[in-house]
């Protein structure tokens, strides 16, 4: 669900399933995947891509080109399920990568 008050770029693709808070901004290009949550007044500038079981919080900015929620690169990681989780008020700048967890002893 978009929020009636977000704005998306014409070029951005948000997949059915993901939900934009209320005055989040969707920058150029910028792929959001069907199990994201962006919060409310939350910017991801151009090309930020945003993709797994990702919840992101409220007054964040990121940068262009970060990568955030996309499969971890733990030789250990066997396909369980993971997320990722980010809070409020956060500043992720360019280039940035945040993948998925692996599950505690795995």
């Amino acid at each position: 669900m978009i929020d009636k008050s977000a704005f998306v770029h014409p070029t951005a693709i948000v997949e059915e399933g993901a939900s934009i808070g209320a005055n989040a901004h969707i920058g150029p290009f910028c792929i959001v995947g069907p199990h994201v949550e962006i919060g409310e007044g939350t910017v991801l500038k151009s090309h930020v891509v945003v993709n797994g079981h990702t919840k992101i919080g409220r007054d964040n900015e990121i940068y262009q080109f970060a990568s955030i929620g996309e499969v971890n690169q733990d030789l250990k990681y066997a396909g369980e399920p993971t997320r990722v989780e980010i809070g409020d008020r956060n500043r992720i700048r360019e280039s940035v990568t945040i993948h998925r967890g692996t599950v505690q002893g795995a």
